[in-house]
């Protein structure tokens, strides 16, 4: 069964969270009985939750939003390990084809040094020199300095969202700038659940997960980026962590110690990003910072 963005795509997608309510749930079912399972869940749904998640669906269509689900033949195979994806439902709105496209995942701090700034800049510059994507979580800090690097060289985006759609808009500092043609929108939370801690730590999975590889800018000796970078490395995703010298930040060194490749300069970058992605452009390499 093909599904594509349609609005019974995205009722299917409403009445998994509404009937089996947790991604783990909703990723054994979907494991044991295929998609077959969530036209059950649909069809579970009492009358008035029935007219609501179908109300839902045409109104998310309507605003340019469809979503992807595991066992669909359109789901990112990147996304599945030993037949577990990292979440079994993405909801999206811009171009899907970036779902598919070579993607490098930034992360760092919201509140991100001077050094580190130049260098999330830098690095988001790299990456779309190389024609691969920038995937970052929209946070403030770093995730905002990759973006947008990427948006003003004429590249393209992936923004993962740790809450539902519904809590989505462009923000102010991006409004020059945004280009749906170029940008991708992916949440993996129902429209209506808000931001909480837990989901900013489940989106770093999304980020690594689309991601032919994880740069790490700036982690602290505890936190998100720090765990994001550890998750990548435990997914197998290469992980390269910029090295300030002696500024480096804690959690930088932690994960160059358990395995991240220690990143100086863009002629680092550079040679590390051609290890993951085939179509190399020539470009001048200046220091990260």
């Amino acid at each position: 069964m093909t599904l594509l963005n349609s609005v019974h795509t995205l009722e299917l997608a409403l009445a998994g969270f509404a009937e089996l309510r947790t991604p783990g749930q909703i990723t054994r079912a979907l494991r044991a009985e295929g998609l077959e399972v969530l036209e059950q869940a649909l069809a579970a749904l009492s009358e008035s939750a029935r007219v609501e998640v179908e109300a839902k669906a045409d109104e998310m269509q309507r605003a340019g939003i469809g979503a992807v689900i595991f066992r669909s033949e359109d789901f990112p195979k990147i996304l599945v390990k030993n037949d577990k994806p990292i979440a079994p439902i993405l909801f999206y709105r811009g171009n899907k084809d970036l779902l598919y496209m070579d993607g490098v995942g930034m992360c760092g701090s919201r509140h991100v040094s001077a050094k580190g700034l130049e260098a999330a800049g830098r690095c988001g510059e790299l990456v779309t020199n190389k024609g691969m994507s920038v995937v970052s979580g929209y946070a403030a800090g770093v995730d905002t300095a990759t973006h947008l690097a990427a948006l003003r060289n004429g590249g393209s985006t992936v923004i993962v969202l740790a809450e539902g759609f519904n809590h989505f808009r462009v923000k102010k500092n991006f409004a020059d700038d945004f280009n749906w043609d170029r940008t991708l929108v992916v949440s993996q939370f129902p429209p209506s659940q808000t931001w909480q801690a837990h989901a900013a730590m489940a989106r770093n999975g999304i980020i690594f997960g689309l991601s032919k590889a994880l740069v790490v800018i700036e982690a602290g000796e505890k936190g998100g980026t720090l765990a994001a970078g550890e998750g990548a490395i435990q997914l197998g995703r290469p992980v390269l962590a910029v090295d300030f010298g002696e500024d480096t930040p804690m959690g930088n060194r932690i994960l160059i110690n358990k395995g991240a490749k220690a990143i100086r300069t863009t002629n680092e970058l550079s040679d590390a990003l051609d290890e993951v992605h085939s179509s190399v452009a020539p470009i001048d390499a200046p220091p990260l910072f």
